[in-house]
Formats: C-alpha cells, structure tokens, sequence
C-alpha cells in the first residue's frame, strides 16, 4: 500500500490505472478510503429498508471503495455480485460483509434496500441496494470480533493498494517509485506491505513473549544453579551414610535414587503450586482475544515432565559422583 496518495491530488485514480496498465507485474490495483489493517475509523447508521425508527439502526464500518477494491485484496464473494464499472446503478449499490447481514437480520439480502442519513439535522437520506456479500474477515486485530462493514462506491479516497507478482519485487518498486515521481515531482515515495501492517498489530504481543521467554531461561538457569550447589551440599552431608551404604552392598543405582528424590519432592510440590498459578493467568490473558485456544492439560504435563527433567539432570552430577566416591576414604574417620 502506498502512503500519502494525497500528494498525487486528483490524479489518484490515473496513477493506479496507469500502474496496472504499463506494468505486467501489477495484478491489479485499488483506490479506497479504507483497508483492512487496524486504523482509526467511525462508525455510520444504517437503517433497514421500512425502519423509521431511529433505535433500530445499525452500526457499520462504511468504507468508500472503487470497482477493483474486493478483487485486488482477494475477499471472497458467497453472495452476489461484485461492483461493475458498466452499470452507473452500481454508484448506490452497496456491499456487505456476513456480519453486517447478521446484524441487519436479512435471510436473503440481494435485493435490498438499507438507508443512512446524509444529512442528519435536515433529515436527508440515501439509500443503497445491497448487490454481494463477502465472507467475514479480520480487519482489527483478533482482540475484535469481526464487526459489521460495509462498501460502497465513491470518488473521495485516499489509499492506493497494489497486487504485486514477486518474481523480481525491488525492480518492481523501482519502477512504481518513478511512475510516482512523474505524477508528485519532488514528492517522497513512501510504501508498506500490508504483512508489515498486520505484523505492527502483534508487535506488543510478540515483544512481551519474549521478555517472558528471556526471564524463564534465567529463571531456571538460576534454579538449576541453586539446584546443583544443595545437591552438592547434601552429598557432603552424607558422605559417610553413603560409605556405609555401599559397604553393606547398595549399587550406584539405588544411591543416585536415594539423593535424588528429595529433590525430585521439592520439584513436584513447586510444580502444584505453580500449575493453577500459570492456568490462571493465561486464561486471563487469553481473554482479551476474539479469537482464541483452550489451554489443554497436556501443555502443563509437558511442562511438569521438562522441569523434573531438568531437575535430574543438574543432581544427577553430584548423585553419581558421591555414589562412585571410594567408601573407604568416606569412612576413614571413623
């Protein structure tokens, strides 16, 4: 999408026809007021067909949009029709999404008629006709559920997406960026890719994942550190039980078992603790989402299955170290 199309001023629309047209690499290209990444909006009123009544009107995102909008972003028509450059009735003809179908509570919405005011003070109205439905899509972040839209046609817009092939991409902008500056002299180029777009929305997200994820790897790298200096500590405590022990006939086996339960205790009792701890909180965080997972059991098996891992194997040194120690040097004092 490129930014600033304002600087191409009433040539907007020759820009994009004349991109599409000289350039193989251009799919297709489209002039609107909105898209669909997460931006300042309003929304407007609309009526059904017969509503006079002003507690019955709906609210809808009402994008303005030109005939190659639902092409060029690929929606999806399962009602319809799409906008037509030949039928000048299609200039009150309207598009909804699913949603605003629902919410308007039309079973068979072809055909039509809903109204907005265009001038509320003097009581003026305009009416389209719904000619298509799109499938629902995210056009907010996927904290929102998809909400009412609408699109209807209009010369007053200002955003210009293209649909690019990306066999040769920077020859590709290379040539867009010169067209523009034939069309807004001494104006900067300025573009983004909508994934870039879509991306910003999660950056908050993805930032916080992983400051969690850098802090429970020191975590537990502290953990196994205090882990390894009281398995190291008991070990010496019980250099002489150990002696005894092996004298009487215990193998490593048994020995390494022995030290390493305890500690295996304290790993599961942290980890009853913790559990409910972790559910809570991430079924809180995942309720600022629309759309969202279940936190299985699984997920908190394998995490309880991983930390006594990691508890075996930072003993486990000291265990077999103190289980292979000469029980005659244990003993010698005695």
């Amino acid at each position: 999408m490129i930014n600033d199309t304002q600087l191409l001023g009433n040539q907007m629309e020759s820009f994009k026809n004349e991109v599409v047209k000289e350039m193989p690499e251009v799919v297709s290209g489209t002039v609107s007021s909105y898209l669909p990444v997460p931006s300042w909006r309003s929304n407007t009123s609309f009526f059904p067909e017969g509503a006079t009544d002003k507690s019955k009107g709906v609210l809808m995102q009402n994008w303005g949009t030109d005939t190659d909008y639902i092409k060029t972003l690929g929606m999806k028509i399962v009602n319809g029709r799409d906008f037509d450059r030949q039928l000048p009735t299609d200039s009150s003809s309207i598009v909804l999404n699913e949603a605003a179908v629902k919410v308007l509570g039309f079973q068979d919405p072809i055909g039509k008629k809903i109204y907005t005011y265009s001038d509320l003070s003097a009581g003026k109205t305009k009416t389209y006709t719904i000619i298509g439905v799109v499938k629902d899509f995210n056009y907010e972040s996927l904290r929102e559920n998809v909400g009412a839209l609408s699109f209807y046609l209009s010369k007053y817009q200002a955003t210009i997406c293209l649909r690019l092939k990306t066999d040769d991409l920077p020859q590709t902008l290379t040539r867009i960026e010169k067209k523009w500056k034939t069309m807004a002299a001494g104006q900067p180029f300025n573009y983004q890719f909508m994934d870039q777009a879509f991306d910003n929305i999660y950056r908050s997200e993805q930032r916080i994942g992983k400051i969690f994820i850098s802090f429970a790897v020191l975590a537990v790298f502290i953990a196994c550190l205090g882990l390894f200096g009281l398995a190291a500590y008991t070990a010496e405590q019980r250099t002489k039980e150990i002696g005894i022990r092996k004298v009487l006939g215990a193998d490593v086996t048994s020995i390494v078992a022995l030290l390493s339960k305890d500690f295996l205790k304290l790993v599961l009792i942290g980890f009853v603790i913790a559990t409910p701890i972790a559910w809570y909180a991430m079924h809180q965080w995942l309720q600022d989402f629309a759309y969202r997972i279940d936190i299985s059991w699984w997920i908190f098996a394998l995490a309880g299955l991983l930390a006594v891992l990691i508890a075996l194997v930072t003993v486990s040194f000291q265990a077999i170290k103190a289980a292979l120690a000469n029980p005659v040097k244990s003993l010698r004092s005695e």
